[in-house]
This record gives structure tokens, sequence and C-alpha cells, in this order.
């Protein structure tokens, strides 16, 4: 069973938005973080943005800075990514992970979606 779900991937034009989400399929211990990463074909996995999981501070990547707003939903247990003015740059999987570090390194994440998919046309 895959840890993490991810939604609300899919195909827009430049200037475009889309609202992402995280949702454990299971309990997950010992994992105070999250973080929504992407992956372009050909290249690394990379961070998006990072927070903990109880909200508060948010990190966010790149020009991710002023783009993309992490939310939660703690009593939920729910995670998103607003992603705003999108550019074909954008376009990749994107995943979420939970990890027990504020961390931008995929390695310190342990538990993943399988990913959901976002294309960005222009």
């Amino acid at each position: 069973q895959v840890p993490l779900v991810e939604s609300g991937g899919g195909s827009v034009l430049t200037g475009g938005s889309l609202k992402l989400t995280c949702e454990p399929s299971r309990p997950i211990y010992n994992s105070n973080y999250m973080g929504w990463f992407r992956q372009a074909p050909g290249k690394a996995r990379e961070a998006v943005a990072i927070s903990s999981t109880l909200g508060g501070h948010k990190s966010y990547r790149g020009k991710a800075q002023g783009r993309f707003t992490m939310s939660e939903d703690t009593a939920k247990d729910t995670f998103y990514l607003l992603m705003t003015n999108l550019e074909p740059e954008d376009t990749a999987m994107y995943f979420c992970g939970f990890g027990r570090l504020f961390s931008i390194n995929v390695d310190d994440f342990n538990f993943w979606g399988q990913g959901t998919q976002v294309i960005v046309s222009s």
C-alpha cells in the first residue's frame, strides 16, 4: 500500500492554476515534516516546498516562492499545494513526501506517494 496519495494534477495553459492534495493512506509515525517535490522527465526529483506536518514555517524553493502556497488541514490530515501562474517549466510529476527532517534532500524523506502529473502548455 502506497503510504501517501497525491491528487489534483492535470493539464493547464500557461498562467493557470492547480491545487494538489496529499493524504496519508495509513498512519505515518515519526515523520514531522512533509514536502512537495517534482520530477521532470530525465531530471532528478527536486524539492518544491517543505513544511512541518503541523503547519507553521514553510520554505519554498526557487520560482515556487511567490507562486506556490502550501497549506494543511490538520483535522483531516490533508496537505495542499496551490500552484498559480504556472509555466511550462513547471511540467513534472509532483510527489509529496514525509520525513523526519526539515530538509530539501530527497533522501531525508521516507514515505512517498505515487505522484500526480502536472502539464503546463504554452
